[in-house]
């Protein structure tokens, strides 16, 4: 009788969560890039806004103080619009190709691949900021110093966490065709009535006091101080907080939701 020699079974090797996150954002990624024209409307859209808006106001546009406000407020609409979008349009997108319960079936978990959606939207809201900036550069009056400047991209992108978090919510709650719907209903409303398009100090009182209670009035003052130096109302940081709670609990229970109704 003989035996017969088996090799002894090889044990996979575990991946490292920063390696994990990585793959996901270069798919994510390059499967944004594959439709060009996604990626140029977001980017220009907010660019085309100062150029049509602002720089054609020569009261504005001359006016340091006034134009790096508009380009603050149009930065912030820029990374709303992007992140919206990115998670909300994307997210759902994802839910309807066959890949996407295999993707999620793996052994890495929903964090790694959470990472790489934020990370994708972080980038497209960068890619957002740049024609924004230069066409603020160029044809305004607009002033800040390295350190504002470093200082308000940072900002810009810290008070885009409460939208990204709402676009997942929508991402994992709707289909395509209702997402999209409701990302256009969200985002110029709450553009509106930040003061994104228009000052608050143009505001009727009773809008003025309604806007403070909104994310995107919330980050607008936020950032227009980081580079003015003008403060924000008082409240301001709670406010944007008290959203990114909110959100960040609608995002949870939509991907639990969603997880349970396809996989239970």
């Amino acid at each position: 009788m003989t035996l017969e020699a088996h090799p002894a079974p090889v044990s996979a090797r575990p991946v490292a969560p920063l390696r994990l996150v990585w793959l996901h954002l270069k798919f994510q990624l390059l499967e944004t890039v594959r439709i060009p024209i996604a990626v140029v409307g977001n980017m220009v859209f907010p660019a085309l806004a100062l150029a049509f808006f602002v720089v054609p106001q020569s009261a504005v546009a001359q006016d340091p103080f006034l134009s790096t406000t508009a380009v603050a407020s149009l930065a912030v609409f820029a990374v709303m619009s992007a992140s919206l979008f990115s998670h909300g349009l994307g997210v759902s997108e994802d839910r309807q190709l066959p890949f996407d319960p295999f993707v999620r079936t793996l052994p890495a978990g929903p964090w790694p691949r959470m990472a790489g959606r934020v990370g994708t939207g972080t980038v497209m809201s960068l890619l957002a900021l740049v024609p924004l900036v230069v066409v603020g550069w160029v044809f305004t009056a607009v002033s800040v110093t390295v350190g504002q400047l470093l200082g308000g991209l940072g900002m810009v992108l810290l008070v885009g966490v409460p939208f990204v978090l709402l676009g997942l919510a929508v991402g994992y709650s709707l289909p395509a065709k209702a997402a999209i719907a409701v990302v256009q209903v969200l985002v110029f409303p709450l553009a509106f009535a930040g003061g994104l398009f228009l000052p608050p100090v143009m505001f009727p009182a009773w809008l003025d006091a309604v806007s403070r209670f909104t994310p995107s009035r919330a980050g607008r003052d936020l950032v227009v101080e980081t580079v003015t130096g003008v403060s924000a109302y008082d409240g301001a940081w709670f406010v944007l907080l008290g959203w990114t709670v909110v959100f960040a609990v609608l995002a949870a229970w939509a991907y639990r939701r969603d997880e349970g109704r396809r996989f239970s």
